[in-house]
């Protein structure tokens, strides 16, 4: 059995429930993962249940942590809402602990992955600073200011993937048009490159191979490898994303001023591809602030655990 000082995080997204022992210093010491049935939330609420569960009967663990895809309300109870989970003012906080017998904590899963990152990964040495911008499907995040998660009012701060770059641009799945997300995420990154390799062939000769010619068939992994490979649309498509990262991420260092920017998601497994046209973008776009200090941008090192243990680290908080 383990010391107390263990606790549970739980990351709840709309493919899988991830869960995992966590100790003091961050690190997952068991896992267990169900795949949610992003539809029933009867279903999901029971998977979340059968992982706490499977883990507590091995581990002497002090609380629970969960990390949900979603607005959550500023008591840290409730689910508002979840695009891409049939959560509607779902009271998960309780409905979980009573059938964990065990403290329960909600957060929203970006703020569980700043604070992992935070705590233990690409801003760990920040004194009390930082932002992280997760680049995926769509774009999340989540800040630290004075050393505590940014959550606002209503508990739902640090939308940054939703901040308006565009007016009247692409309609955003949050009902505006012109978000971030539209522009900087791995969505629009698999747009830029079909386009691209629509209107231009002869400059997506490898991406188009490895779709076997089929257009529709480009997905993100295939634009990273094709990239990877020199592929002039793939690039491309991952040199007009990391522009309008850069052009957000300087934004926010206007508003915040933060010691570290950290940029996360699936799409950060292309590295360079991405930090270093975002890199770019943003010293285009301070340039006016000459030689005043801003902060660094950094990849997150927390990888696909960082909403188990931020979750985890702060219900131990």
């Amino acid at each position: 059995m383990t010391s107390p000082a263990m606790t549970i995080g739980v990351d709840v997204g709309g493919t899988k429930v991830l869960g995992g022992v966590v100790d003091i210093d961050g690190h997952v010491l068991a896992q267990a993962r169900r795949e949610t049935p992003a539809d029933d939330v009867g279903k999901t609420l029971d998977f979340i249940v059968e992982v706490v569960r499977e883990l507590a009967s091995a581990h002497e663990v002090a609380a629970v942590g969960i990390g949900a895809a979603g607005w959550i309300d500023e008591s840290r109870s409730r689910v508002l809402f979840a695009p891409n989970l049939a959560w509607r003012d779902e009271p998960l906080r309780d409905r979980v602990a009573r059938r964990v017998d065990l403290p329960v904590v909600v957060e929203n899963d970006g703020n569980a992955a700043a604070w992992a990152e935070f705590r233990f990964g690409a801003a760990r040495d920040a004194a009390e600073s930082m932002a992280l911008i997760t680049v995926g499907t769509g774009i999340g995040g989540g800040l630290v200011l004075g050393g505590e998660l940014l959550r606002g009012a209503h508990g739902m701060a640090a939308e940054l993937g939703h901040v308006r770059v565009v007016p009247g641009g692409h309609r955003c799945g949050c009902g505006r048009q012109g978000c971030l997300e539209q522009y900087a995420s791995g969505t629009a990154l698999v747009r830029y490159a079909r386009d691209q390799a629509e209107a231009d062939p002869e400059s997506a000769v490898r991406l188009l191979e490895l779709a076997d010619g089929a257009i529709d068939a480009v997905n993100g992994p295939l634009v990273t490898r094709a990239a990877r490979e020199g592929d002039p649309a793939s690039r491309a498509a991952f040199a007009e994303i990391g522009r309008w990262l850069g052009s957000g991420l300087a934004d926010l260092i206007q508003l915040l001023d933060p010691e570290v920017l950290v940029v996360g998601g699936g799409v950060i497994e292309a590295g360079e591809l991405l930090l270093a046209p975002a890199r770019a973008s943003l010293v285009d776009e301070l340039a006016a602030r000459g030689s005043l200090p801003v902060a660094s941008v950094e990849p997150a090192r927390m990888g696909n655990t960082a909403g188990v243990v931020g979750a985890a680290d702060l219900a131990r908080r």
